[in-house]
């Protein structure tokens, strides 16, 4: 008796095996490479984000050195240009972003300070890509309020995505950073 019920409860099992083994192979086949290009997707988005943080970060570092009083005793002299994109370099490499691959960019609505001789844009790094803009305007020039001057630091840095079957494999995407800091005067 349990031999027999075996038996049969065997070919009932293998017919519908075989009958929906043809059906999930075609869903798979369908579903697979969405969901496929879906995680890709969302690995390069993240990876852009995570780029666009890093870049910010290192721009924010370099404007935070570039404001901050070097000593009391010293005169609190400005940070050179060159040690502010030291310091922007130092924090990208930090998050094992490339450095090299960062481009110039300056955006086009600075305003620098009114009746200061000091007011000048320096673009320094490994290839003169880091823009360190001191006295720039940050607040608008239609306040009734005195205006507040700090540094500027910007630069961009070149992103491309690999998505299979796309369009988007063959554009390079600029994410841009640009911090203002009020100085610490």
């Amino acid at each position: 008796m349990g031999l027999l019920s075996l038996t049969a409860g065997s070919r009932v099992a293998r017919k519908f095996l075989r009958d929906a083994t043809a059906s999930e192979i075609a869903e798979a086949a369908l579903v697979l490479p969405l969901a496929f290009m879906m995680l890709l997707g969302i690995y390069w988005f993240g990876r852009a984000f995570n780029i666009y943080a890093t870049i910010n970060h290192a721009a924010r570092e370099g404007a935070r050195a570039a404001v901050a009083q070097s000593c009391a005793t010293c005169g609190n002299g400005d940070l050179a240009p060159s040690s502010v994109a030291q310091v922007v370099t130092n924090a990208m490499q930090a998050s094992n972003v490339d450095p090299t691959q960062i481009q110039s960019y300056v955006p086009s609505n600075q305003i620098f300070c009114a009746g200061n001789s000091q007011s000048q844009c320096s673009y320094v790094g490994a290839s003169s890509t880091i823009a360190v803009c001191t006295d720039v305007q940050l607040t608008p020039t239609t306040s009734s309020y005195p205006p507040v001057c700090g540094v500027s630091v910007s630069f961009q840095y070149p992103y491309q995505f690999w998505l299979p079957f796309t369009s988007l494999n063959q554009q390079r995407f600029m994410l841009k950073a640009d911090v203002q800091m009020k100085g610490e005067y």
